[in-house]
């Protein structure tokens, strides 16, 4: 873990944790985005139709270390 959140975290996630090349990338982007802005906890991710958390949702936390999609504190 960092000592801080990482560059970017809010608008993108780690390379590790979204591949650059993954092939519903804009799509994950966008319902991030959307729930970023309405303030909601969780968007349905459109690959797996899981709920994944925010960025904002997971900066209020200390990583737990389960890999989520966009975690502040995942050092780069």
């Amino acid at each position: 873990m960092s000592d801080g959140p990482r560059p970017g975290w809010r608008d993108t996630p780690a390379p590790s944790r979204l591949a650059l090349d993954h092939p519903l990338r804009a799509e994950i982007l966008a319902a991030h985005a959307v729930a970023l802005a309405a303030g909601e906890p969780t968007y349905t991710d459109p690959a797996s139709g899981y709920q994944a958390m925010t960025a904002d949702t997971l900066a209020a936390r200390p990583c737990c270390g389960n890999i989520c999609r966009h975690c502040p504190w995942v050092p780069e």
